[in-house]
């Protein structure tokens, strides 16, 4: 298991955090890799999101990298009495129902702030789905950002930070790199997979040529 030592530009969590995300991880037999990139904000997509079992396991993985995430959650979830919990863990409530406010707003955090990790999970529920929310790619546009893709392997109980990238505005290319990364992941509920895909690339299809790439 990897030490303590803070290798990012990130705001970074206590040792004690460190520490109780290692004992979950080892009882629970999950292994690390890669590392939080040069840095300070970015926007990290947690995917696939299929469990309730993604959320402890993600946040212990966030302490062993000592990295504190901002996270998204409907705000129903952050109701008495677990509210302030959720709080506490780095959990903003939102309210769904205007989600092209919300992910403005989150934008501009994100671009005012000196150092910040937003994380989404763009599937938007446990349950299948046929694409993924487009909100993550609107925002780091916005804030200008880059993108920072992490994953949760239950097959292989391997949690993986790796592809980061600023996206380009090219959504299915930037589509295209994403898919690759997460090509051989599988959640703990693999039946609840949502396609990685956007609906705004049927719009502006990439073309046949470089997707054989």
């Amino acid at each position: 298991m990897r030490s303590s030592r803070i290798t990012h530009d990130c705001q970074p969590t206590s040792l004690i955090s460190y520490w109780i995300g290692r004992l979950v991880l080892t009882l629970l037999g999950w292994k690390v890799e890669g590392e939080i990139p040069p840095g300070g904000k970015f926007l990290l997509i947690g995917a696939p999101h299929t469990s309730n079992w993604d959320f402890p396991v993600g946040i212990a993985v966030t302490y062993l990298l000592r990295v504190r995430i901002t996270w998204v959650g409907k705000h129903t979830l952050f109701q008495w009495p677990h509210g302030g919990i959720m709080r506490w863990l780095g959990g903003v409530g939102v309210d769904r129902s205007n989600p092209a406010g919300v992910a403005e707003q989150l934008a501009q955090q994100l671009q005012a702030a000196d150092r910040m990790v937003l994380a989404i999970t763009p599937d938007g529920t446990r349950g299948r789905r046929e694409y993924w929310k487009s909100g993550f790619y609107r925002i780091a546009r916005a804030a200008g950002v880059p993108l920072l893709c992490g994953s949760l392997d239950f097959s292989s109980k391997t949690a993986r930070v790796g592809l980061c990238f600023m996206p380009t505005g090219n959504i299915p290319a930037d589509m295209e790199r994403i898919r690759d990364f997460y090509a051989d992941v599988s959640g703990a509920s693999p039946e609840n997979h949502t396609p990685i895909r956007l609906r705004e690339e049927l719009e502006n299809p990439l073309p046949r040529q470089d997707r054989a790439r």
